[in-house]
């Protein structure tokens, strides 16, 4: 397993639930939650070895909000 962390533009629970069933369907992203009290909004993922950050950014996206890679 390892973490991504990306900053996000979900910025309350109804985005939450927006982008939820997109990053719900993919069986390389184990676990996730965004950091709604951060003013980067900081999405933290445990994906499956091998996961790339841009396949949880594109699950994002397909939800219609945007994220970059925290280094």
């Amino acid at each position: 397993m390892n973490t991504i962390k990306l900053k996000t533009n979900i910025k309350c629970g109804a985005c939450v639930d927006t982008v939820s069933p997109h990053l719900n369907k993919s069986d390389k992203i184990k676990t996730w939650s965004v950091d709604l009290a951060d003013h980067d909004r900081i999405l933290t993922a445990e994906v499956a070895d091998g996961t790339s950050p841009q396949e949880v950014i594109d699950a994002i996206e397909e939800a219609g909000y945007s994220a970059t890679e925290v280094r």
